[in-house]
């Protein structure tokens, strides 16, 4: 019985043919046999589950759901932008992942440049479409080719986000006591600074428990890597400001208030939309050529370490950035006392 089975399993991965085959082939020799036709009812099902994750839109929806799940609620979202736009150009009608070829991926890369959008972001839905197609590998319901070799997975450059040092100075300086938003918003535009670039998602889910004497210490939310910073004045003053604000909650920011995963979300990505108008609005009053977004904090502090001579491994390690090999090899016995002295050295002037 276990070698049918073996054979069975392999059979189910190659065709659907070969499963009505093996059916009716367990089904003549188990007739007889009650607990044999029990276990092929078993098999049916879990041949009819693993044919169903061959098919490229039903695997995709599954990885939706499992980061859901899993709480990963901004890749989930990335899978379900991506999800929604190949299933467009699918004409929402499912394929088999044997037909997910080069000539087909072409095809939907054409498609995408002639709706408009930039390459980014064809390269965003590419990338993604490219990882979901390796996790069918993985599970063996595709196989081991790269149908995307021949289109455009990078990032290009775009225009720059970050602002000067002087730039900064001049928000800390705006009297804004008589507009209470747009204070706000500078307060946590100039933490995210002093913070290392302290992405936006960063900051608003930062928690109190997150803080322990002078020491910050969180997860990015983007990479999950720990990060800690030293608590600087300048930082510990923002934080005074609005600690009646948090008051009773868990943050320490009064951007999001729930926290259940799917409502706090949906907080954080409303206080985002409101805290770049209001960024714009700063932009404007301090007289900037290009709007002032969230990223520009996170951009302006890098640029600012390197013009203070700062080592690309300690600006690396400062900002979290994970992904780059080199210097995250490098940076492994990287004491953090180092980035801290390197980030106080930066916000002088704010303390």
């Amino acid at each position: 019985m276990a070698q049918i089975y073996v054979l069975y399993q392999y059979l189910v991965l190659q065709s659907t043919l070969y499963y009505h085959y093996l059916t009716n082939l367990i089904r003549t020799i188990c007739d007889e046999n009650p607990l044999l036709v029990e276990i092929t009812k078993l098999f049916k099902i879990m041949a009819k589950s693993r044919i169903k994750r061959k098919y490229v839109l039903l695997f995709f929806q599954k990885q939706i759901d499992d980061l859901f799940a899993g709480g990963k609620i901004g890749t989930a979202r990335n899978y379900q932008s991506a999800f929604n736009s190949f299933s467009t150009f699918l004409d929402e009608k499912d394929i088999v992942f044997s037909t997910l070829t080069e000539d087909l991926v072409r095809n939907y890369d054409s498609w995408l440049q002639k709706t408009g959008i930039d390459k980014n972001s064809i390269s965003f839905y590419m990338r993604i479409l490219r990882s979901l197609y390796n996790k069918a590998v993985s599970q063996y319901f595709a196989k081991p080719v790269n149908p995307f070799q021949h289109v455009y997975t990078g990032i290009a450059n775009t225009r720059k986000r970050a602002v000067s040092e002087q730039v900064i100075v001049l928000l800390q300086e705006l009297e804004l006591r008589s507009n209470p938003a747009l204070e706000f918003a500078r307060d946590i535009f100039i933490f995210s600074y002093a913070t290392r670039g302290m992405a936006f998602v960063d900051v608003a889910f930062l928690r109190k428990q997150n803080i322990h004497e002078d020491t910050i210490t969180y997860p990015r939310h983007k990479t999950g890597q720990k990060l800690s910073i030293h608590l600087e004045p300048c930082m510990e003053k923002i934080i005074r400001r609005y600690q009646n604000r948090a008051k009773g909650s868990p943050y320490v920011f009064p951007l999001i208030k729930s926290n259940r995963l799917l409502k706090s979300y949906s907080q954080y990505r409303t206080a985002l939309g409101y805290y770049n108008r209001k960024l714009k609005k700063l932009g404007e009053m301090i007289g900037l050529d290009t709007p002032l977004t969230s990223y520009a904090s996170r951009h302006a502090w890098a640029t600012a370490a390197r013009n203070h001579n700062i080592p690309l491994s300690i600006i690396s390690a400062g900002m979290g950035h994970a992904s780059e090999r080199t210097t995250q090899i490098y940076l492994a016995s990287l004491e953090n006392a180092v980035i801290d002295q390197a980030n106080r050295d930066i916000i002088e002037m704010l303390n």
